[in-house]
């Protein structure tokens, strides 16, 4: 579940939906990239207790 943040005249909620799509669904994340990307939001899922 989100944490709804408030403060005085605010209140948001921040989240996130990746969708990746390509021109005939082609494989766009190969090697380094791929593996980068994948290590990248798995550390922004443990930093944010997802």
């Amino acid at each position: 579940m989100s944490e709804v943040h408030h403060g005085r005249g605010y209140v948001y909620s921040i989240q996130y939906h990746l969708v990746w799509c390509v021109t005939y669904r082609h494989h766009i994340l190969h090697g380094d990239i791929e593996t980068y990307v994948k290590k990248l939001l798995n550390q922004i899922a443990l930093d944010n207790d997802s």
